[in-house]
């Protein structure tokens, strides 16, 4: 566990594709116990899953998810060392045949930032309580 402005984080490494289930249980039973409601909790799963699918693709170290809860809000972080992420970009047409992950990352979240911890890349996205 770490340290946050909120207090304590919980978190997870994953490093194996058969790994996300346990990362979207984990997620899920997490985000419910900080206190948001089962439905955006289910957001933020399917957001942490688009994330953690990606850096299982792009990266050979995997990954680590971090949540804890602040103002009012549920935080969860995507670290990995994978590209600075992009976001803004849009839905991708629908013959594309990829680039949908971050667009639904920002879709389904309340705020999504992504910035350089060191050697990695972060994504935090923020779930209102509310």
């Amino acid at each position: 566990m770490g340290e946050h402005a909120g207090g304590r984080a919980e978190s997870m490494v994953y490093t194996l594709v058969s790994d996300l289930a346990a990362v979207r249980a984990f997620v899920t039973d997490r985000a419910i116990a900080l206190g948001l409601s089962p439905a955006r909790a289910d957001l933020l799963t399917l957001a942490v899953n688009e994330l953690a699918t990606n850096t299982l693709q792009y990266t050979r170290q995997g990954g680590q998810v971090r949540l804890w809860a602040e103002s009012g809000q549920i935080v969860c972080d995507v670290e990995d060392q994978g590209p600075m992420r992009t976001f803004g970009a849009g839905m991708p047409p629908a013959e594309a045949m990829r680039g949908r992950g971050l667009a639904i990352v920002e879709m389904v979240c309340d705020h999504v930032a992504a910035f350089a911890s060191g050697r990695n890349t972060v994504v935090r996205m923020r779930l209102g309580m509310a």
